[in-house]
């Protein structure tokens, strides 16, 4: 049976959430509408990863020593005014490695993953430190292309809702988060619905005028299954840090080092995977009304 606990969360807390706010923010209604291109790269990558040989993992945990071209996109609208914001928001990541063993070059897809997603969080309490709330936000996950497993091809196609509390717009922290999650995963054949909780943040701390060291992650634990599945995770933890440096306007340079560990139910041990690149990318903001 689909588990519709946490949908019902979320809107119970959007129904709610506009009786907490308090009358002079109803009369303040500052809006402000920005297009934020957070991050368009291109990337060289190395991975590392540990475990490699247990087949009970998806294809991007299977990078190994590998040299990857790739390219990052994230963006998002954002409307934000006195008690609330909501984003709305596109992430695209592709990356194809190459390796050469006897003289011959292959070339395999690694990271594959298109994200199209909607962020509301009301602002309740205002601290020195940003805004606290709750939120409520849904996905859509996907990809380029399609896998093949066991002479069939598939491609990611999993629905994601979150209900919970969110520290926003920090003086370092951008945003810190605890919530439920419900997916549907609608890879296979029949729907996986999977209930857990995730932890998140988005954390900047400039170094100096020009440089900043930036730091994103989560950590994601499911409890129950409607499905058994062996590639299903059983939790995955995801950081991704780099040191931005501008080099001129909006282009920056950005050596990074992202670590993966996550083990699925069908996995005898965990598996971890490290990237070490660098990065050419171009942010940029633009102020709609």
């Amino acid at each position: 049976m689909k588990n519709y606990i946490l949908p019902v969360l979320m809107l119970v807390a959007l129904l709610i959430s506009p009786l907490t706010t308090r009358a002079e923010d109803v009369i303040e209604q500052n809006a402000t509408l920005k297009a934020n291109i957070k991050r368009a790269a291109f990337e060289y990558l190395e991975h590392s990863v540990t475990n490699k040989n247990d087949p009970n993992y998806p294809d991007s945990y299977n990078a190994d020593e590998e040299r990857t071209i790739g390219g990052v996109f994230d963006g998002n609208l954002t409307y934000d005014r006195t008690n609330m914001v909501w984003v709305n928001g596109l992430y695209m990541d592709y990356a194809k490695a190459k390796t050469t063993e006897k003289n011959v070059t292959t070339e395999n897809e690694q990271n594959d993953e298109i994200l199209l997603y909607t962020d509301y969080t009301h602002k309740v309490w205002q601290l020195e430190q940003g805004v606290v709330g709750p939120f409520a936000y849904l996905g859509y996950e996907t990809e380029f292309t399609t896998f093949e497993l066991n002479n069939t091809d598939y491609r990611t196609k999993i629905l994601r809702a979150k209900g919970g509390l969110k520290l926003y717009d920090g003086t370092y922290f951008k945003q810190l988060y605890i919530a439920l999650v419900e997916e549907d995963d609608m890879t296979y054949n029949t729907d996986n619905m999977k209930t857990g909780a995730e932890i998140g943040y988005e954390f900047n701390y400039p170094l100096n005028p020009n440089t900043s060291f930036v730091s994103e992650g989560y950590y994601r634990h499911f409890f129950s299954y409607s499905e058994k599945e062996p590639t299903d995770f059983e939790y995955k933890l995801e950081l991704n840090n780099r040191i931005e440096t501008k080099l001129t306007g909006d282009l920056y340079l950005a050596p990074f080092y992202n670590y993966e560990l996550a083990e699925t139910r069908g996995a005898k041990s965990a598996r971890a995977q490290s990237t070490f690149g660098i990065s050419l990318s171009y942010n940029k903001s633009f102020d709609l009304f």
